[in-house]
């Protein structure tokens, strides 16, 4: 199967993601999303193996809202002792997201039938529509489990949450698809472009290159 055929498929997985009645309708594919960063076919490459990021993420107290409304900071959110994944997302994006969200279900659902940790981090880049709620809705459609957070908060504090990892395209429509990984506490964060398979963003979190060695 062709990478752009398997990222096709994956989009159709997740598209009742977008698609809720109980939610409003979804936009028409690409409505409002006229200059996203993936709009062009060919530019829904699949990743290369991650590179640690050159200039290494500054994380601060961030104040951010998890999907049950409890306040997190983002310094929290990616303090773990296990490999940390983070992506950036909103709910009603109808391109590159759910795809990404695709990756993150299939390796959350891996992981837990393998008995192995990972902590799996979204945060919105649309809190002005993604609240807790519609975060913790749309947590349950893509059967999520307590290791994987969704984040939102005010305009300012996702901006900066973005703007720590080097995320940030000035709107959500511009946002290009990136995982950034550290495999451990202490770890440097590493960076992996593109749109990551649960196996692409398994061996980041473990090292592991296409030539199958750390």
């Amino acid at each position: 199967m062709s990478r752009h055929r398997r990222a096709t498929t994956l989009a159709l997985l997740l598209g009742s993601l977008t698609s809720d009645p109980a939610r409003g309708a979804a936009p028409a594919a690409g409505e409002g999303q006229e200059h996203h960063h993936l709009a062009q076919p060919e530019r829904a490459r699949a990743p290369a193996d991650s590179r640690v990021m050159d200039a290494q993420p500054r994380i601060g107290n961030v104040a951010l809202v998890d999907s049950h409304g409890r306040p997190v900071s983002l310094g929290e959110a990616v303090t773990a002792d296990v490999p940390v994944l983070v992506n950036f997302i909103f709910t009603s994006c109808t391109s590159i997201c759910p795809i990404m969200s695709a990756g993150f279900a299939q390796l959350d659902a891996r992981l837990r039938a393998q008995g192995r940790a990972a902590r799996l981090v979204s945060i919105s880049i649309d809190p002005d529509i993604d609240t807790p709620s519609r975060l913790r809705d749309y947590a349950a459609r893509v059967g999520a489990g307590t290791d994987w957070w969704f984040l939102t908060g005010t305009p300012a504090a996702s901006e900066t949450a973005q703007r720590a990892f080097g995320a940030y395209r000035g709107s959500k429509d511009n946002h290009a698809p990136a995982t950034y990984v550290r495999r451990g506490a202490g770890a440097a964060w590493e960076r992996l472009d593109g749109l990551a398979s649960a196996e692409a963003l398994l061996r980041a979190s473990q090292g592991i290159t296409d030539s199958g060695r750390p």
